[in-house]
């Protein structure tokens, strides 16, 4: 069964806003880039989904835009190559490598896990509130940035009950960040 990893960037007050924590830097897109090049498909909600497509997807041209740099074309090749699962009620159709995930929520991400492969990864906000509540999330990634936003979306906004977590692996960043791995607790 394949595992369902979700990660994301985080403030220290628990922001998970993409404009709230540091800007990328080399190193921190290099371990993204690594997160991306791990996974076999990507799971996105909408909001997600759009969000990435419309800074990383390959554009018609073949050309990347001029703003990405030498340390974005790497995760940008590697994003826009991973297939994509994209859940949503209200899209009719996806393209960049993608195919909408219907029905109910918990069956249809357990049949993505069953399928061939070794690792799924999650990002956004909301999906993985869901996913967390149903018990789906077999791996969390959070890049904690050295910085108190003060305001905007926190990690796991309502969740229902607390999960324990175990730490089974953290990287420090020359920029003050630290990607801590969780798993589930065993209790």
């Amino acid at each position: 069964m394949r595992t369902l990893r979700y990660g994301i960037n985080v403030t220290l007050d628990g922001c998970v806003h993409h404009e709230a924590g540091i800007a990328p830097d080399d190193e921190s897109m290099r371990f993204w880039t690594a997160e991306i090049e791990r996974a076999d498909a990507l799971l996105y909600g909408r909001v997600t989904y759009g969000m990435m497509e419309s800074a990383w997807r390959r554009p018609a041209s073949g050309v990347w835009p001029a703003w990405m740099g030498d340390r974005d074309l790497p995760f940008a090749e590697a994003i826009d190559a991973t297939p994509k699962h994209v859940v949503s009620s209200t899209l009719e159709t996806v393209d960049w490598n993608a195919d909408l995930v219907r029905g109910e929520l918990g069956q249809a991400v357990r049949e993505l896990k069953e399928r061939p492969g070794s690792s799924l990864s999650v990002g956004g906000v909301t999906l993985p509130l869901a996913l967390a509540e149903l018990g789906l999330i077999d791996e969390y990634v959070f890049v904690v940035h050295p910085v108190i936003a003060g305001h905007g979306p926190t990690l796991f906004d309502g969740l229902r009950d607390r999960a324990l977590l175990d730490l089974v692996d953290r990287q420090e960043f020359s920029s003050g960040a630290i990607a801590l791995h969780y798993r589930p607790a065993r209790v």
